[in-house]
């Protein structure tokens, strides 16, 4: 394994553009032949550093793959969560279905979100609010649900 390894290596390392003066050296004492002792103790060296650099670089690949699928999961969440709000604004009948254009001014939408902002949550017209988006979305959700 470790031969076939180091074969697929020497050829990785030949169509390098530009390898290192490790990863030359590499080539040049594989391919004379013969070595002489000292020759074949540094060539034993530098295949243990190529090895362990070959499996740190893995290891760095398998990282960077494990911190991209963490991006995306998140960025897959937040699109969910930015949908569910466009849902909300099609169900609240805000915003046309087809187009997705506002059917309201823009301006005017921005100031009743805000004044729900600044309302406190224990004031009655936001209980009220609430009462009534929740009995619309289980309105919504009960015929998905049979």
């Amino acid at each position: 394994m470790k031969d076939r390894w180091l074969s697929e290596r020497l050829l990785h390392i030949k169509n390098l553009k530009s390898p290192s003066d490790q990863q030359r050296l590499l080539l040049m004492l594989s391919e004379k032949l013969p070595r002489t002792n000292d020759e074949e103790r540094k060539l034993g060296f530098i295949i243990k550093a190529e090895w362990a650099e070959a499996k740190a670089q893995k290891a760095r690949s398998d990282v960077a793959r494990i911190v991209n699928a963490e991006k995306e999961s998140a960025r897959k969440s937040r699109d969910r969560e930015l949908y569910q709000a466009a849902g909300l604004l099609i169900l609240a009948g805000l915003v046309d279905t087809k187009t997705g254009s506002f059917l309201l001014d823009r301006g005017e939408l921005l100031g009743a979100l805000v004044g729900i902002d600044e309302t406190p949550v224990t004031d009655a017209v936001r209980v009220e609010w609430k009462r009534t988006g929740d009995a619309l979305i289980a309105s919504r959700e009960r015929p998905r649900k049979n």
